[in-house]
């Protein structure tokens, strides 16, 4: 298994060395050349064999099998629940697939808990040192850090936009305690933050010296990860079965897609947004356009460019890379994105559908869901809730639970009255005293603080 850059200006690589680069030298990100088919799963029957099963060919001999099969293992034994990605039915075609059960309370953990080992894992081998820089609008940031914390081989600064996480979800990446650890609150919002982590990776002579790397959903393993959720919910149902994503970056969605494209059984996707619509505008009317970012409740999807829709677009394009730039580029200098009617007829019709809603219609259905199920929601997946109601028929509907219902106490106490607990392992979150750093949107400054933590081997 090779990859290629999605702007088609950077060398093919293999799946290691695509781990430890994150983002194509050309700024573009990296896709498998081609898509393989899901392997004969048989009776397998723990997620973590499962996992190293799908995984096996995108990974290929960078890993042998009892390595990677350690490794999965590994990531998800502390899961706290035994299915790790737990399927909970709450209506007659409609479950949720919660994928809260990790160490931090999200659905990046599924993705991340892995990652972490394969950077230590592979650094280990190579006796190399790397920096993880990486941007969170609330979860990621959170998990990445729990998924390398300790790591001999890793540095990570995470940044974070000032005000605009839940407390949960900024004392997780701040509290931790450990001297490879770093995190810094950008004035601006979480578009600002992954603008500066690209102008960072696109600083060639600062990202080679201090051998720079990614967790963020640009980095294909995150992708990659996400994949085996889609097939094992899908296997667990008699029906193909829509699957319903609380998106703001387009990764989570896009996983599913590629499941889909290697042989799941899936009918098609509804991609729910928040009033940071984009995704929803795109997929409806057409409007692949920016608009200001608007701070809500569910924070993780306070989002107006989806960095992972580029490996979409890329598909669309036939993988030309040099098209793909170039509308990139247009992108970025006008706020729009055209897409021709064709390829729109292709990629997204009869494949994603979309729906957005506001705090006010999330609130309401996060109080609905109680009433109805007494299980209590974060804000993100009622969005996701939401829309599946939208669209219900009588095809099985698969809602991802992405978040937590105590990652948003507030949200989720005004709905439904009862405010939900941290788990035991987080109880006294709100007692550890906190590490971070705030610096002004601004790339020379924020450069400046990653060069003074990096432990770099020359």
């Amino acid at each position: 298994m090779r990859y290629e850059s999605t702007r088609g200006d950077a060398p093919d690589l293999g799946f290691a060395d695509v781990l430890l680069a994150g983002l194509a030298g050309d700024g573009g990100l990296y896709v498998p050349t081609e898509w393989p088919r899901l392997p004969e799963l048989g009776g397998l029957g723990s997620y973590a064999d499962i996992a190293a099963s799908v995984m096996r060919p995108f990974v290929a001999d960078d890993l042998d099998d009892p390595t990677l099969r350690s490794i999965c293992h590994d990531a998800y034994d502390g899961f706290r629940n035994p299915a790790v990605t737990p399927l909970v039915q709450i209506d007659t075609h409609h479950w949720l697939l919660e994928l809260f059960h990790g160490p931090t309370l999200a659905f990046k953990d599924i993705a991340l808990q892995l990652v972490g080992r394969l950077f230590d894992h592979v650094l280990d081998q190579r006796g190399q040192r790397v920096t993880i820089v990486g941007a969170t609008s609330g979860d990621t940031g959170s998990a990445a850090i729990d998924g390398v914390v300790g790591c001999d081989h890793v540095d990570i600064v995470i940044l974070y936009p000032q005000g605009r996480t839940s407390e949960v979800q900024r004392r997780q990446m701040t509290t931790v305690d450990s001297p490879n650890v770093h995190t810094i609150a950008i004035d601006g919002n979480f578009d600002d933050c992954q603008d500066l982590v690209k102008a960072m990776f696109g600083d060639a002579a600062f990202r080679d010296e201090l051998r720079l790397s990614a967790v963020n959903s640009i980095n294909w393993a995150r992708v990659m990860a996400q994949i085996v959720y889609y097939v094992t919910a899908s296997r667990s149902l008699a029906d193909a079965p829509t699957f319903c994503v609380p998106t703001g970056n387009f990764g989570n969605v896009l996983s599913g897609w590629i499941a889909r494209e290697m042989g799941a059984p899936i009918a098609d996707f509804i991609v729910a947004s928040n009033e940071n619509d984009i995704l929803t505008r795109f997929i409806n009317d057409g409007d692949m356009s920016t608009r200001p970012v608007v701070p809500t409740l569910s924070p993780s999807m306070d989002i107006q460019v989806s960095s992972n829709f580029e490996r979409l677009l890329f598909e669309m394009n036939g993988r030309d890379g040099g098209l793909t730039a170039e509308q990139l580029g247009l992108f970025r200098s006008t706020g729009r994105l055209t897409i021709e009617p064709d390829q729109r007829a292709e990629f997204v019709d009869g494949t994603f559908r979309a729906a957005r809603f506001d705090d006010a219609a999330t609130l309401d259905e996060i109080a609905r869901v109680y009433a109805d199920t007494g299980i209590q929601i974060d804000p993100h997946t009622a969005t996701g809730t939401a829309a599946a109601r939208r669209f219900c028929d009588d095809r099985p509907i698969v809602t991802l639970a992405t978040a937590h219902p105590a990652k948003f106490p507030d949200a989720v106490g005004t709905a439904t009255g009862v405010h939900p607990p941290l788990p035991e392992h987080l109880s006294d979150l709100f007692e550890r005293p906190e590490r971070t750093q705030t610096l002004a949107n601004d790339l020379a400054t924020v450069q400046a603080f990653v060069r003074s933590v990096a432990r770099v081997v020359a």
